[in-house]
């Protein structure tokens, strides 16, 4: 869901540039020592995932795991989605070093907002909630970036309307293999390890 060079106005680029700098200095202040290998490992895998691009218009789409990202990382979200965006753009040339501010905010946002939004439900103590929670946690942050795309698209011209309804409808099937990522993920991460997801005993 990479937004391209030479596609957004200025005044968005240094909205998002700002918003993005801004997420990521909170999500290195939250972010303690012994919690740093975990961020590596979900930014490798945040990279990983969005190796494969399927080209729509002005941007792609692919599967993010940025829900359960935000999930397992709450604020650390910010950081370990830049990380992987930078490799992305420098080794790949996906998306591209003006939009980097954009694309982070587009994916990260939505991850931070469902880790408090499902975070909650995740660590209960009811298991089958707590794997729906993680389905919508999943299909949340797809949808939320989708919208955020489609946000920062029409917010450079009314032109890209109907490039921004695209990427939204386009999303929809994505929204629903990561729900169920997610859930398959947590499911696991319940059984045999659930510190990660500091689960409620």
């Amino acid at each position: 869901m990479h937004i391209s060079e030479g596609v957004l106005a200025a005044p968005v680029l240094i909205s998002g540039a700002l918003i993005a700098a801004g997420g990521v200095a909170i999500g290195l202040k939250k972010t303690e020592n012994e919690k740093i290998p975990e961020v590596g490992v979900l930014a490798a895998a945040f990279f990983v995932a969005s190796l494969i691009h399927v080209p729509l218009g002005p941007t792609s789409v692919h599967l993010i795991l940025n829900g359960l990202v935000g999930l397992l990382l709450g604020w650390a979200a910010f950081p370990a989605i830049l990380v992987g965006l930078v490799f992305q753009a420098i080794l790949f040339q996906f998306g591209g070093l003006t939009t980097l501010g954009v694309n982070t905010v587009t994916m990260a946002l939505p991850a931070v907002i469902g880790y408090y939004l499902f975070g909650p439900i995740v660590r209960g103590k009811n298991h089958k909630r707590a794997l729906v929670g993680a389905f919508f946690c999943g299909a949340f942050g797809v949808l939320g970036a989708a919208f955020l795309v489609a946000f920062a698209l029409f917010w450079t011209g009314q032109s890209f309307l109907e490039a921004g309804k695209m990427v939204i409808y386009a999303h929809i099937p994505v929204m629903i293999i990561e729900g169920i990522l997610a859930l398959f993920c947590v499911g696991f991460l319940r059984k045999v390890k659930p510190g990660l997801l500091e689960v409620k005993k």
